[in-house]
């Protein structure tokens, strides 16, 4: 698991982020952040259904959360 300060930062991040994702009908629940720092999602409701969910996760999610905690390195859909 990673350290606290990033779990932290991404949880916040998440957290800011959550409005777009619920007012389409989907979320996203955070399953960890491996030795790696790449942040495990797994999206629920209707993005979890969406074709365009790859794009969210990567153009969205994954961009907002580099840009709020630097040591992130990826963005990976647990499904």
């Amino acid at each position: 698991m990673a350290d606290s300060k990033i779990e932290e930062t991404v949880k916040e991040a998440l957290e800011m982020y959550r409005p777009m994702l619920q007012a389409d009908g989907g979320d996203c629940e955070l399953i960890n952040i491996d030795e790696e720092n790449r942040v495990h999602l797994k999206l629920t409701g209707a993005c979890g259904s969406c074709p365009m969910a790859t794009m969210t996760l990567k153009m969205g999610i994954e961009q907002y959360l580099k840009d709020a905690c630097p040591e992130v390195k990826e963005v990976v859909q647990d499904n």
